[in-house]
């Protein structure tokens, strides 16, 4: 596999829609690069979305701890839900990756979750996967 491309918007310290394009220069070119910047700039949280439109899931809480979040709906999310990565009060956020898989085809798989049209309860969230034309 080879990471193309990683989107979000409204991942923890990452407000503003963001993306990494990994298959332009000078990235394109580069080999290895480093993620680098000031604590809370949203490095962990690139990481976080890159695992989140994969999996599902995003690895930086710990497995064994059995903990909720709090959300200003009321609801206690767990923190091993992907909805607790979310910014505080935010009405939805998403997480996507362009990649190219072993068999040589380009996907994408995102990640999202929104609350209920005129609600404060979260609807589902909702992974998806599709093949992208070049």
């Amino acid at each position: 596999m080879r990471i193309l491309a990683i989107r979000g918007e409204n991942l923890a310290s990452l407000a503003a829609p963001f993306e990494i394009d990994l298959a332009a220069e000078p990235l394109a070119g580069s080999g290895l690069f480093a993620i680098t910047g000031e604590t809370g700039a949203g490095k962990s949280t690139i990481l976080d979305a890159l695992c989140l439109a994969l999996y599902g899931e995003y690895p930086r809480v710990s497995v064994g701890r059995r903990e909720n979040a709090p959300d200003p709906s009321g609801e206690a999310i767990s923190i091993h839900d992907g909805r607790a990565i979310l910014r505080r009060g935010a009405g939805g956020g998403y997480a996507e990756v362009d990649f190219v898989g072993q068999d040589g085809e380009r996907y994408r798989v995102r990640w999202e979750a929104n609350r209920a049209r005129g609600a404060s309860k979260w609807a589902a969230s909702e992974r998806a996967a599709r093949i992208v034309s070049p």
